[in-house]
């Protein structure tokens, strides 16, 4: 979605990685790593593509959130979450095209939930919403009636930083054209 509102043309194709080994248990270098190892599996089926992964996590309290494995766990991920102030993580790669080595980086962004009562979870829980994302929330969606303030790039928390993207291609020596700009989107279990 967000590749498409500024206009880049992209294919998805789900990256075929193994997610829980060998990952770093700090949060920068937990997502940096993911979407790395994304971006080089689809890169390796595609030599000839400009291929971007990325990894996004909530990290609360010294603990890595990813997603909830039902509502249960779904109600408490987003109950520990309310009042407080968390932050989102996202990993961003580029591989290929052909074999040059990948670039990596990652965004951190705080945001901090309002406080909420046990109904008002179950209520957001029951809406389905929270069940593929990291942290059982979407900001862009019912999820942003949750969020009292961000601070940092408010698309990171949607899952993909795009200035940072943008500077990593420019660095890259691939100008954002505000126009067609053509690559792989590495897709993983996000």
């Amino acid at each position: 979605m967000l590749l498409r509102q500024i206009g880049v043309e992209h294919e998805v194709i789900p990256a075929q990685v193994d997610e829980t080994v060998d990952v770093p248990g700090e949060p920068g270098a937990h997502v940096r790593a993911l979407a790395e190892r994304k971006a080089l599996a689809v890169a390796a089926g595609h030599p000839g593509s400009l291929v971007v992964g990325a990894d996004t996590i909530v990290y609360h309290r010294g603990e890595i959130l990813g997603k909830p494995d039902g509502f249960e766990s779904a109600c408490r991920m987003v109950s520990r979450l309310a009042g407080s102030l968390h932050e989102v993580y996202t990993g961003v790669a580029i591989a290929g095209p052909g074999d040059r080595p990948a670039d990596s980086d990652f965004e951190v962004t705080r945001v901090r939930f309002r406080p909420l009562d046990d109904e008002q979870v179950r209520l957001y829980v029951s809406t389905e919403e929270p069940f593929d994302k990291a942290g059982a929330y979407g900001i862009q969606d019912y999820g942003a009636t949750l969020v009292e303030s961000v601070e940092g790039c408010y698309f990171n928390v949607m899952g993909l930083p795009l200035v940072k993207l943008i500077r990593m291609l420019e660095r890259r020596g691939i100008d954002y054209p505000f126009g067609p700009l053509r690559f792989k989107a590495a897709a993983g279990r996000l």
